[in-house]
């Protein structure tokens, strides 16, 4: 690849520019950059979390509420020490509250760690003093919940608590006995039914793992290889910057948990290259805000739901990562589609072939980047647990590192791996994990209050009461309940809510649990593209430099795969591979990518040609029938678009001989 090739096409956007556009959008990047002595401070207890997680996984000595609960006391830690009270306040100052507040929340979490054998005995019987602690350590949370992860969870979880004390003055499927102070304190913060529950349990063991990994895998430069990879297969065909925003996307959200950063980490290559081609600036920002968000639906990591998935409903990792790359396929293929048309449509071209990078050449000098990934993979398919392959996956990363680096000290280059480096990885590390905990911290409270009233159940039973146990309108309301409640939520906080709150009553229709699950995140996950809030959109929009509005609007049109996608495997779980044979998911597959170019086709008013009123109906018509899980539908819809394409072929022939 020509060196400058990436920096011709950045004439607009600058380091500086992206990263204040990440800490205005994103609240997880918004960390304070400590230039002085306070600098050390965090990066000892960062250095001393991971080291902490390493022994814990390895050894295996720690018990499980002793490994939450010291989690948690590093995770609150770090939260006030890094991340300012608010977005106005300087980040190279370190206020004497924050310091406060720092060691107060992490004493609340220690408490349990220090007296653990005395809270057990008196199970039910706590102390004022425990209840003091507790009710100022889910406070503090609160307060760090606010910093970092943001209002829409915060909202969600205070509605929660007030709910438990309120309930019994609720009408109807609302109503319950009520419970004490003490009652609410107690199961929310010593309980495992709690804060320290499964969420927490899965944060403070594999996720930590995985973030790790991925930190350490950005630090090998695997985001840049992946772009450039891109560009080699399709900057050269038609629309190529598009293409490559799309396919990028889809590889940099396997190690990316934040659609946010991921439009705006390859969207600041990718955007500025759509616009020189040709495309409009919202068209340009909705593809990546569109192609970034569907990267958290994207195996193996799914922005750590996956991780969350399989614990959640008791199933083997693999089981999920599975499940998840039939319908995570077909969603990158409806937007690839989308993109190739309206470059034909507008008669755009690819980049000079003389411009790219040449994928062989390319691959043999950076392959060994991805060989962490396929490592991981194949431990995973050998059956190994999520912990086993993501330390196996750790281990790889380092041995490529410390490998590279010789080579590199052989060629007179600076190593890339370093003490330093790896010391600036594990701040990484830590600091990724502060909101994933948080956020699974006050998805603990929401599962807890569930837990304690029963309200999980009776909002299930109540969404079906209100579609009179039809299907559809059941799900429908579910969708809408899902886009609300994922708004402005990070991915993992994402799925705790939608998947606690609404998942219930999709099961409750006797749909497959896992289908119900992928259903909930799914929508969740789509509110980064759908106003108003739509934060994956005006990321992408402030690159463009294009109205946020009709860029989120444009990019709901490019993700329309995801609202059609949910149905498809609610009512025909084979495609999430759960007891399908070979050739029905081949079949599925095939007759999905056909209806998606109907879909898009009809969307975009072209085909092989500029379409009528008529046939634009008439292909979303034959892709909708091509997308509905039945036999006789998917022979209608392969006719009719047949038929419609055959007529395009035609037309335009006979237009080009006049």
């Amino acid at each position: 690849m020509k060196k400058d090739f990436v920096d011709d096409m950045l004439p607009t956007t600058n380091e500086d520019e992206m990263k204040r556009l990440m800490q205005d959008l994103d609240k997880e990047q918004a960390y304070r950059e400590h230039k002085c002595w306070r600098q050390y401070i965090t990066v000892v207890i960062s250095v001393a979390f991971v080291f902490f997680q390493l022994y814990a996984t390895l050894s295996g000595r720690i018990t499980a509420q002793i490994l939450r609960a010291s989690h948690l006391a590093f995770v609150q830690a770090l939260a006030f020490l890094l991340f300012p009270a608010t977005k106005r306040l300087p980040r190279n100052t370190l206020p004497w509250y924050d310091v406060v507040l720092a060691l107060l929340g992490a004493a609340c979490w220690l408490y349990i760690v220090v007296h653990f054998q005395e809270l057990v005995r008196r199970t039910g019987a706590y102390t004022p003093v425990d209840i003091a602690v507790g009710a100022l350590g889910i406070l503090i949370l609160i307060e760090s919940c606010r910093r970092i992860v943001g209002l829409p969870i915060l909202i969600i979880a205070c509605c929660f608590i007030l709910y438990a004390f309120v309930g019994p003055y609720l009408p109807g499927f609302f109503n319950h006995r009520g419970y004490s102070f003490q009652r609410v304190v107690s199961h929310l913060f010593y309980n495992t039914e709690g804060i320290m529950g499964t969420p927490i349990g899965a944060c403070s063991t594999f996720i930590f793992l995985f973030i790790l990994f991925g930190a350490l895998l950005e630090s090998t430069g695997i985001g840049q290889f992946f772009i450039d990879v891109c560009n080699a297969i399709a900057g050269g065909a038609s629309g190529g910057p598009a293409k490559v925003a799309v396919l990028s996307s889809a590889l940099l959200g396997t190690v990316s948990g934040s659609s946010v950063s991921n439009t705006v980490g390859s969207g600041s290559f990718t955007i500025p290259m759509m616009k020189k081609l040709g495309y409009r600036g919202e068209f340009a920002g909705a593809v990546e805000a569109a192609a970034s968000t569907g990267g958290q639906l994207m195996p193996p990591i799914m922005g750590a739901a996956a991780f969350l998935m399989a614990e959640s409903l008791g199933l083997p990792y693999i089981t999920i990562v599975k499940a998840a790359i039939v319908p995570a396929l077909l969603y990158f293929a409806g937007i690839f589609i989308t993109v190739h048309l309206e470059a034909k449509k507008l008669g755009l071209k690819g980049l000079p072939r003389e411009e790219l990078p040449r994928f062989l050449p390319l691959f043999m000098k950076k392959g060994y980047m991805i060989l962490p990934l396929f490592i991981i993979i194949v431990f995973l398919c050998m059956g190994k647990t999520a912990v086993y392959a993501a330390l196996m996956g750790i281990v790889s990363v380092v041995l490529i590192g410390v490998v590279s680096s010789f080579v590199d000290l052989a060629h007179g280059k600076k190593p890339r791996f370093t003490a330093r480096s790896m010391v600036d990885i594990m701040c990484a590390a830590a600091r990724n994990i502060i909101s994933v905990a948080i956020a699974c911290a006050m998805a603990g409270i929401i599962i807890g209050i569930v837990t304690l009233t029963g309200i999980g159940l009776k909002f299930g039973a109540g969404l079906i009461s209100i579609s009179h146990g039809i299907a559809f309108v059941t799900l429908f309301l579910t969708m809408i309940s899902s886009i609300i409640l994922g708004m402005g939520a990070p991915t993992t906080a994402n799925y705790l809510i939608t998947s606690t709150i609404t998942a219930s009553a999709i099961i409750g229709l006797g749909i497959e649990p896992l289908a119900a699950h992928m259903f909930a995140f799914y929508f969740g996950i789509i509110a980064d593209v759908t106003p108003p809030v739509a934060l994956a959109a005006i990321a992408g929009a402030a690159i463009a430099k294009a109205k946020p509005i009709r860029t989120a609007f444009q990019a709901t049109k490019l993700a329309i795969g995801a609202f059609i996608i949910p149905y498809m495997f609610v009512f025909n779980p084979k495609m999430l591979m759960i007891d399908a044979s070979v050739s029905s998911i081949i079949w599925i597959v095939i007759t999905a990518l056909i209806g998606m170019f109907g879909i898009s086709s009809g969307l975009e008013g072209y085909s092989f040609k500029k379409a009528s009123i008529v046939e634009r109906v008439l292909f979303l018509a034959g892709g909708l029938l091509c997308i509905i899980p039945e036999s006789r539908s998917d022979v209608a819809g392969l006719v009719i678009i047949a038929a419609l394409i055959a007529f395009q072929i035609v037309a335009r022939k006979k237009a080009r001989t006049a």
